[in-house]
């Protein structure tokens, strides 16, 4: 297996876990009675904002760990440069991811437009981000195991 696949696969299970563990985290803390409208933005708001900066934090972590563990395991280093294979297949996990989160973000102003509570608009939003960063991994493995 090469670099890259090691990667989008380290990436794949990163991506599901985080998203697992952090939602089990923070899913006792929604409101139990009926809130308002300002604690339900509240609530959502701030699950979003630190989901996203929880993710960032520990992709950084998990990648500078999988390039240690790369290096002492087989002695190679990360590659320097990224070929126009590289790039293309990063072009393509990209159009995927994103075609993934519009159609997720297309479906929860839908259900805005189909008078659904606001929850269900935000949790349509997290479940196509999750979603699409699940493509993006899958099809970045996809391409560099089957080609382009």
């Amino acid at each position: 297996m090469t670099y890259q696949e090691k990667k989008s696969i380290v990436s794949l299970i990163s991506t599901i876990l985080i998203f697992i563990v952090y939602c089990l985290y923070k899913y006792p803390e929604y409101p139990k009675e009926v809130p308002d409208l300002k604690v339900t933005l509240h609530y959502w708001g701030s699950f979003v904002l630190v989901l996203t900066l929880v993710s960032i934090a520990a992709h950084i972590v998990i990648s500078i760990i999988f390039n240690i563990v790369f290096r002492m395991t087989t002695g190679e280093k990360e590659p320097a440069f990224a070929d126009e294979l590289d790039k293309r297949i990063d072009l393509l996990a990209f159009r995927n991811s994103f075609a993934v989160f519009v159609i997720g973000f297309l479906l929860a102003m839908g259900s805005l437009v189909i008078d659904q509570p606001l929850k269900v608009m935000f949790m349509v939003l997290i479940i196509s981000g999750f979603l699409s960063d699940v493509t993006g991994s899958i099809s970045r493995l996809y391409h560099y195991r089957r080609g382009v």
